[in-house]
């Protein structure tokens, strides 16, 4: 039986980079949800496209055991979120990351997901591959300029456009 999947996305997420997740996912009947970061449901891509996802990120962090795996899709609120790590939906994010990765669950990425899995105190010593632009902030996990890297549990994306490089690897380790 697949692995079932948590989908955190930021507010405003990466479109393109969530929607290769969800539709090989869906091709794959692998279980998944989608968690807003943030106080609503109702969230945009960052090319303006609104959605109404599964739940909030408050729900994630009552429900983690739940779930086998969880994906962090990147988008534009990503640079801002030291202006909005008090926000309580932040809070709820680091704390969710946190216990996914002490639990050793498949944690996936792109974009600055490596950074994230930093700030959350996991993947210490682990190769991430992030955007150029997060490499510098990267704290505990190894930031390369790879495509992708996969490094135990942790899969990583440099971006959006990179996920294809990755996704074969994602999917067999849900299965």
């Amino acid at each position: 039986m697949a692995k079932k999947v948590a989908v955190v996305a930021v507010n405003p997420v990466n479109g393109m980079g969530l929607f290769q997740y969800l539709e090989a996912f869906y091709e794959h009947k692998i279980p998944y949800k989608v968690f807003a970061v943030a106080d609503s449901r109702e969230i945009r891509t960052n090319s303006g496209i609104k959605l109404v996802v599964d739940g909030v990120i408050a729900d994630l962090k009552e429900s983690v055991d739940e779930y086998d795996a969880l994906v962090f899709a990147c988008g534009d609120a990503v640079p801002v979120f030291a202006q909005h790590a008090a926000e309580p939906w932040n809070r709820d994010l680091m704390a969710v990351l946190k216990s996914f990765g002490e639990k050793d669950k498949v944690m996936i990425g792109h974009c600055a997901a490596g950074l994230m899995f930093g700030f959350a105190g996991i993947a210490a010593g682990k190769r991430v591959a992030v955007h150029p632009m997060a490499k510098v902030g990267v704290q505990g996990p190894i930031a390369t300029d790879a495509p992708s890297e996969i490094d135990g549990n942790y899969f990583t994306a440099q971006q959006e456009h990179t996920i294809p490089t990755m996704i074969d690897r994602v999917i067999e380790a849900l299965k």
